[in-house]
């Protein structure tokens, strides 16, 4: 081979090695954020719990471990966003009938909420799964347990507060973690939405709106938790 030739072939190879080079940083960028927007971001671990579910039995976070559940406070006598919440959670029931899924609804008005109202509540609005717990106990533990989560209720000395909550989950996979996806923007949304909204983008609240998009990413997202906890369970098995 002449020496210009050589030349030629070492300059080609100069060129095409740090284009290779970039394309495959490129790529490999391209799978991490695919796997990042794709992975759910962990919260914390899920608040201790100790409380009393409507068929007048101790429920705890531990007797949840390996189960994926949704955790919320309400009240039975609501009349605004606690029938859409329960509305909602009873459409996830439905369209996730799972055995390892179930739902924590604990109520911030425990003086009324008893075991047995609880019950006659949730025969009410048809729950169906031995795993949806309707938990009561005492208000100064619940209010402490709320800020523990960091979802709000308010202040139970405060009478114009006191029966005020947000409308957020918590989504827990099966070794008690609080788990969420991530916005457009990349960032941890932490909670999910259990109200119905006018938009479908999710920013204007109605009770009666006909769009509900977190119960939708809800859905996906406890489906992704019970997949992943079973291919560990298998692995473990093997």
């Amino acid at each position: 081979m002449s020496k210009n030739k050589k030349t030629e072939s070492s300059a080609k190879k100069k060129i095409i090695i740090p284009i290779a080079v970039i394309a495959l940083l490129f790529l490999g960028i391209g799978i991490g954020m695919s796997y990042f927007k794709s992975s759910l971001y962990t919260v914390m671990k899920v608040p201790d719990f100790e409380l009393t579910d409507q068929n007048s039995k101790k429920i705890t976070n531990k007797d949840m471990i390996g189960k994926v559940y949704l955790v919320e406070f309400f009240f039975s006598k609501c009349p605004t966003i606690c029938p859409v919440m329960n509305t909602n959670m009873r459409f996830i029931e439905d369209e996730i009938n799972d055995p390892d899924f179930g739902i924590i609804s604990i109520s911030i008005d425990p003086e009324n909420d008893t075991p047995e109202l609880l019950k006659q509540h949730a025969q009410k609005i048809g729950v169906k799964s031995p795993n949806w717990h309707f938990l009561t106990g005492d208000r100064t533990y619940i209010g402490n347990l709320a800020d523990k989560f960091d979802i709000y209720v308010g202040d139970k000395e405060d009478e114009s507060e006191n029966l005020n909550h947000s409308g957020m989950i918590a989504l827990v996979d099966k070794e008690g973690n609080i788990r969420c996806r991530y916005n457009k923007e990349n960032m941890p949304i932490l909670y999910y939405s259990g109200l119905n909204y006018e938009d479908a983008e999710g920013k204007i609240p109605k009770l009666n709106g006909k769009f509900h998009p977190d119960r939708e990413i809800l859905i996906e997202d406890i489906k992704k938790l019970l997949k992943q906890g079973r291919k560990f369970e298998v692995r473990c098995w093997k």
